[in-house]
């Protein structure tokens, strides 16, 4: 069975986005984010928000390539991006930090600096 990739429209095009950025501007970071949102639904991460915690700094970007998961408290004053968040992930994360989208952390960061890929 041939694999066809991901059928959500809006992450087909932030794939092709991830990959022109990182080509263009020879970004190996949007290229990684690109590759890990290719996977299956199935591959994709999950990370809960005491992972975070536990990885980061305050201050930090912290970038999930999948879905943030709402287990734990957040404790530090984070930036955390993400394909898909849960509401109570998102409702604890923006307490003391943000919660935002890859396509805003593109925007804000596209030369990709300090962020840190969590999962």
């Amino acid at each position: 069975m041939k694999r066809t990739g991901p059928t959500n429209i809006h992450l087909q095009g932030l794939i092709q986005e991830l990959n022109r950025l990182g080509r263009d501007k020879n970004i190996n970071l949007w290229r990684r984010i690109a590759e890990d949102l290719s996977k299956s639904t199935r591959s994709r991460r999950e990370v809960n928000i005491d992972k975070i915690v536990k990885h980061t700094n305050d201050g930090e970007i912290a970038l999930v390539p999948g879905k943030v998961l709402g287990i734990g408290d957040m404790t530090k004053k984070l930036t955390v991006a993400g394909w898909k968040f849960s509401k109570s992930a998102e409702d604890k994360i923006n307490k003391n930090g943000r919660a935002i989208s890859i396509e805003t952390l593109i925007k804000e960061n596209p030369g990709g600096k300090k962020v840190r890929i969590i999962g």
